[in-house]
């Protein structure tokens, strides 16, 4: 392989998050010799890879509308996690008729969903209208939900958790019929193949990253850049909202205080594990699938270290800032001028031969 072809793969957008996967995956590996053993115990794939690929299910819903509001508005949106625990108690409220516990619905499946994702849709769009029309930067507008959120999700079941013990709700956390795979995996793919086709298929991307740019000039070229920000921000909530369903699904309940917990920070990390500049801007969202997947199977390989959960965040919080040091511009400027002086040095001494 010459210089040219190896600059070439590795100039590209996704290298960094695949070698970091990679990585990781080989960690566990080395960890766990039969990681990616897998094998069909009581009709359904079990073993390690396939437990992560589900387990990152909600996470890779999230880092799809994180990544949408990270490059339009060149801020994260911190909330998400609540907002999960605030959908999943609408739809579990209304399923549950206001009991505690039920092992049968009081209202239409499909219109509790719908009513849990609308009630994620709208604490986006309280979100956006702070950034995008307010001008309030992304963490601090964010920062309102995050904190109230699972206070609202909590006066909404009135502060107990809502069990749905009806196996058609459960489905969405578990399985389909017979289908050996589970659905969660389904459903972050569909959302990956709808916002993919709506980015490729519109101008929507190219108006994000046109904003995320330079917010200004794409004004000044009659881009409503208030409301593209302000759609993201939507975007993102509802993903939210898919997520808070999914998760609520998988414990069959609305638990306000763990639905969602930490994954806001999970989000961000995949984000920027993507190889998305989280100032703002050009955007990949692939590459923040992958980031989340990754993250997924670095909290596997944390937890087979015997590494204790409230001890995660401050692992991930050194790859945050690794990953944010490595993209700082003054880094990459550092960078450039050592290979500037080295290539420098090695033409004086040939010079001097």
């Amino acid at each position: 392989m010459n210089k040219d072809t190896l600059k070439n793969i590795t100039s590209k957008r996704l290298f960094l998050p695949i070698v970091c996967l990679i990585a990781v995956l080989l960690v566990n590996v080395i960890k766990t010799p039969d990681f990616f053993k897998i094998s069909l115990e009581n009709g359904v794939l079990s073993g390690y890879i396939i437990i992560v690929i589900n387990r990152a299910s909600e996470l890779v819903i999230l880092a799809v509308g994180m990544t949408l509001v990270t490059a339009a508005s060149g801020g994260q949106d911190i909330s998400v996690g609540a907002v999960m625990a605030v959908a999943a108690a609408v739809c579990c409220q209304i399923l549950s008729g206001g009991a505690t516990s039920v092992t049968s619905l009081a209202a239409p499946l499909i219109l509790a969903i719908i009513a849990g994702i609308l009630a994620s849709a709208l604490c986006g769009a309280f979100n956006g209208f702070l950034v995008a029309k307010l001008n309030i930067q992304p963490m601090v507008a964010t920062l309102i939900l995050f904190t109230a959120g699972r206070g609202i999700a909590q006066l909404i079941t009135k502060g107990q958790i809502t069990y749905i013990r009806v196996d058609s709700y459960k489905t969405f956390g578990g399985y389909i019929g017979k289908c050996p795979i589970p659905t969660p995996i389904f459903i972050a793919i569909i959302v990956i193949v709808i916002t993919q086709i709506i980015l490729k298929k519109t101008a929507l991307g190219l108006y994000i990253e046109s904003v995320g740019i330079n917010g200004t000039a794409s004004r000044l070229v009659g881009l409503n850049s208030t409301l593209i920000k302000f759609l993201t921000y939507v975007i993102c909530g509802i993903m939210a909202g898919i997520a808070g369903v999914v998760a609520s699904s998988r414990i069959y309940s609305a638990d306000a205080n763990n639905i969602g917990l930490n994954l806001e920070m999970d989000a961000i990390l995949a984000v920027a594990l993507g190889g998305n500049v989280l100032g703002g801007g050009k955007f990949n969202l692939m590459g923040s699938v992958i980031g989340a997947y990754t993250i997924q199977a670095l909290t596997t390989t944390l937890y087979a270290m015997n590494v204790k959960a409230d001890q995660l965040p401050v692992y991930k919080a050194i790859v945050v800032i690794i990953i944010v040091v490595l993209q700082s511009p003054v880094f990459k400027k550092f960078l450039a001028n050592q290979k500037a002086k080295k290539l420098s040095n090695t033409a004086s001494a040939e010079g001097g031969k």
